[in-house]
């Protein structure tokens, strides 16, 4: 019993059936109409999630179905030429699709550079504009306090602390929402300094372990920092983590990154139908390394921590390239 009658059998009205008779048609008649049926099965075939190695494998079957048919060379000639047709056509909605997914990936990286200037703008007027009216008010009150009575001046006095507490917040903002670190040292010196001000704010132990120097691409090393800052973030608000281990390493061509904790952990099985586990922040997560080429996953169990785990492919020259700060 052949490959086609099989697969015929198992499902009359399913993707394979459709795609095993559209075939063996197309390769004993041929016919437009048969090639638009097998971009159609194609786009059938992405809608339902089939990889390339799953149509691959049917069209095999099917091909080796009909060489066992074929009468003589000639014929079986005639059909592997009309199969490699019907292949291509089959495929082509996985080839839109690819080039869909490389503009949506170029789309994001502008918006991510787009974001990053109006960061890099906020951070700085919080920093250079509200100081200098924090210096202005710090002036105004020291005219008024040489005009009061002594008693006036000792209680316009607790407000100077209370306006130092200002500006330390505000520098602390300035620098977290765009450390310059990050553009003159780089992302790890830049996740060092993160770490111990989260560290500090939360009584929460951080370690980092990391063997891999240089610089990388100004793009790289902004992802990378953004996931890491977001990844701490969720830990505070909602891990009731103890303590918290961020070890790089690269392997190969790939850069690898991982942020554990043994705090209350999750279902990560669930991630995939639970949208409001994910939230924007893992969403932004997986948008910025998606943008790099790379992958996030999410290894957790409720009561075991989590431990997110990020891989980025670099370039022979990215471990040495450097990042010059826009002036």
């Amino acid at each position: 019993m052949n490959t086609i009658t099989n697969i015929r059998r198992k499902s009359k009205s399913g993707l394979e059936h459709q795609y095993a008779w559209a075939l063996r048609n197309y390769a004993r008649r041929g016919g437009e109409a048969l090639l638009g049926k097998a971009y159609e099965l194609g786009r059938r075939a992405t809608n339902d999630g089939k990889s390339l190695i799953e149509m691959a494998s049917l069209h095999h079957q099917c091909l080796l179905a009909l060489c066992r048919e074929a009468k003589g060379d000639a014929q079986r000639a005639a059909f592997l030429k009309a199969a490699a047709d019907f292949l291509t056509e089959s495929l082509s909605p996985y080839e839109m699709a690819h080039r869909g997914f490389q503009d949506a990936v170029k789309a994001l990286k502008q918006l991510n550079e787009t974001l990053e200037e109006e960061i890099k703008r906020i951070a700085s007027s919080v920093h250079d504009e509200a100081g200098q009216l924090l210096v202005a008010v710090h002036l105004a009150l020291a005219e008024v306090s040489g005009q009061l009575p002594d008693i006036h001046r000792q209680q316009l006095a607790t407000i100077e602390p209370l306006l130092d507490q200002v500006e330390n917040q505000l520098r602390r903002y300035s620098h977290e929402l765009r450390p310059t670190i990050l553009d003159d040292l780089g992302w790890i010196p830049a996740i060092r300094f993160l770490a111990e001000g989260v560290s500090k704010r939360a009584n929460l132990p951080i370690q980092i372990r990391t063997k891999v120097g240089g610089r990388l691409p100004a793009p790289v090393e902004i992802a990378l920092y953004r996931v890491v800052q977001e990844a701490l973030t969720n830990i505070t608000k909602h891990a009731r983590a103890r303590c918290v281990a961020i070890q790089v390493s690269r392997n190969g061509p790939m850069l690898c990154c991982s942020i554990a904790d043994d705090g209350a952990g999750f279902d990560s099985r669930s991630l995939q139908s639970d949208r409001a586990r994910k939230g924007l922040g893992l969403i932004g997560m997986r948008e910025r390394v998606n943008s790099l080429g790379g992958t996030l996953s999410i290894d957790s169990a409720p009561g075991r921590g989590t431990k997110l785990m990020i891989h980025v492919p670099l370039t022979k020259d990215s471990s040495h390239a450097r990042s010059r700060r826009p002036r």
